[in-house]
């Protein structure tokens, strides 16, 4: 069996397109290119691991095994603290309030309440074992901290049901309906199909939003399109607009029209209705002929080109808005502009970053994956196909936040037999988009590895860029919940600009607390108003401690930003002029998959 797997790895690496280029593998420097074998077995490896480096979690756990084996002292805080367990273990504290896991109250019965605190005993310890060991690298210590965490997360009591009281229950008054509809539920997640009442065969997977029919709905033209974008221009709702536009930055992550959802809840929207003048980027879904495509396309091809486009239709400085890599991106042009290290394309009126980081030393659990073995086993896991499918993204994002994501679905879905209503946050969610090598590796090394951004080390054609030079007032918005982009790191912003900076911290997570429309229940923010500000930098603590929570959508403090930072001047708004070569909105680019 070894050796058929030897040899079919062989064969691989000699296939035409085993080997990519040297700018594929190494995109800044003349490293050698290498091994092909190397890359073809790493290939298999990564496709077992779903892109994990067993090398770097190998190289973590032994770091911690080691300095722990010559901690006597921390070895003896540990005994104490399983003495401490056992003494305590007929007196258990809460459940509820310890993990919303085992909140039913079937979990307060006998024997579900030994399950539930053996294992929250077990999770304590851990944490305590694999935290606090001198000698440990805190990029180990943060790797181990987490496998030790999914691993436990896989074996909690909650995730079986013969061991779970309220899916017990359920199986119980239901006559064992829920295990039914969970398997059903299972089958639809699969993509298996189904009969349906008429007899034909259907398939669950859709979620019944599709771009141009539910959401994104807002009127507009497509006035530019290149071989990475389309660029639409949105139709005016008001008898007069604006002079300076908008320009919408969104990640190529996601598909733009996270920021035009259904009309209630669409950014789009509400700024039109607000008489902007608004342009959107919508980015092509790369395929395997665009391998090659990196961080500079994307800014010259991308960013720079629909700022000519915009400032060629208004002529008028342009306020720009950038969501997570969209942000980053967005960061780089402005800084690339303002040092004139590049022909303008246009004035920036202004420069919001939306959950978007610059300074990447601190990115969250995400740097969990990034390191120099974890960037080689991911460059060979896309070496072949030439891009990162979205499935693979997806798959790392549901592991940071595992136990809401994977398990507690698991749970609910498929053992209690409950289904979330659809909504179009969670159609557009499923509808995935793809990363070319070259960017996704770029992106990866120069920014997440290596913090050139922030160091003052990247480049755009060649001359080094720094955010010190933008000059542009800021609007930066960093949400309470984020685990691709946590509020602290998008906060140091505030040290690496050198201009009016306004940071605004949202309620919700990376994508809710950015689609956080007026009337939505429950939305607030935090910001420091003008009174309390000084010209002394703040750390992250001290302004959470002195900034005031206001209710409701920080969109509307935006909106008054914005203005305050406009011309007065407006214009009569002139309808669009049709376009049919290139269409209208939301454009073609949306509906690749």
């Amino acid at each position: 069996m070894k050796s058929q797997q030897s040899t079919a790895v062989i064969a691989a690496a000699n296939e035409h397109h085993a080997l990519p280029d040297a700018a594929n593998c190494d995109i800044s420097e003349a490293a050698a290119p290498p091994h092909p074998l190397d890359v073809a077995w790493q290939n298999q490896v990564a496709k077992l691991t779903g892109g994990v480096s067993p090398t770097s979690v190998s190289l973590a756990w032994m770091d911690w095994f080691l300095n722990l084996a010559n901690s006597p002292g921390k070895q003896m805080d540990l005994l104490k603290l399983l003495q401490q367990q056992a003494k305590n273990c007929l007196q258990p504290a809460p459940i509820g309030a310890a993990d919303s896991r085992f909140a039913d109250a079937g979990w307060s019965q006998w024997p579900y309440q030994a399950f539930s605190q053996a294992f929250l005993r077990t999770q304590d310890f851990w944490q305590a074992a694999t935290s606090g060991v001198r000698g440990v690298s805190a990029h180990h210590e943060d790797v181990v901290s987490f496998t030790a965490r999914q691993l436990l997360d896989m074996v909690a009591p909650s995730n079986f049901p013969w061991l779970n009281p309220e899916v017990l229950a359920a199986t119980r008054s239901s006559g064992g309906k829920n295990l039914a509809s969970g398997l059903l539920h299972m089958m639809q997640d699969l993509g298996l199909e189904l009969p349906s009442q008429d007899g034909q065969a259907q398939t669950s997977t859709q979620l019944g939003y599709e771009p141009g029919r539910e959401v994104a709905l807002t009127p507009g033209n497509v006035v530019y399109r290149n071989h990475l974008i389309e660029l639409i221009q949105y139709a005016p709702q008001t008898p007069t607009v604006h002079a300076q536009p908008l320009l919408i930055v969104p990640s190529w992550i996601m598909k733009y029209y996270i920021l035009d959802l259904s009309p209630h809840n669409s950014m789009v929207a509400y700024l039109v209705s607000q008489g902007h003048t608004v342009f959107m980027i919508s980015w092509r879904n790369p395929g395997q002929e665009d391998r090659q495509l990196g961080m500079q396309d994307y800014l010259r091809s991308g960013l720079f080109d629909a700022l000519e486009q915009v400032a060629h239709i208004c002529r008028q400085p342009v306020h720009t808005i950038g969501y997570c890599l969209g942000g980053t991106l967005l960061a780089i042009g402005a800084a690339a502009i303002a040092g004139k290290r590049i022909s303008a394309p246009a004035q920036l009126a202004s420069v919001t970053l939306l959950a978007a980081q610059t300074d990447f030393s601190e990115p969250g659990e995400l740097g969990l994956f990034i390191d120099e073995s974890q960037l080689a086993m991911l460059d060979a896991l896309m070496w072949k196909q030439g891009y990162l499918d979205g499935k693979q993204m997806s798959g790392s994002f549901e592991l940071l936040n595992s136990r809401d994501l994977i398990w507690s679905k698991l749970m609910r879905e498929y053992q209690l037999g409950l289904r979330q209503e659809p909504n179009d946050l969670m159609s557009w969610n499923a509808d995935t988009t793809r990363l070319p090598y070259r960017m996704h590796s770029e992106y990866l090394k120069h920014l997440f590895l290596h913090n050139d951004l922030a160091k003052g080390h990247y480049e755009v054609d060649h001359h080094v860029v720094a955010l010190k030079d933008i000059k542009s007032p800021m609007y930066v918005v960093g949400t309470e919940r984020d685990h691709v982009s946590p509020w602290r790191s998008v906060y140091k912003i505030n040290v690496l600009a050198d201009t009016e900076i306004e940071f605004v911290l949202a309620s919700g997570g990376h994508n809710a607390g950015i689609v956080s429309e007026p009337g939505h229940a429950r939305r607030s923010f935090l910001f420091l108003p003008t009174a309390m500000r000084s010209t002394a930098y703040h750390d992250p603590e001290a302004w959470l401690q002195q900034a005031q929570r206001q209710d409701g959508s920080w969109w509307e403090h935006w909106q008054q930003w914005l203005l305050q930072h406009s011309t007065a001047k407006r214009l009569k708004a002139v309808p669009l002029a049709a376009q049919p070569e290139l269409g209208t909105a939301p454009g073609s680019y949306v509906f690749e998959k």
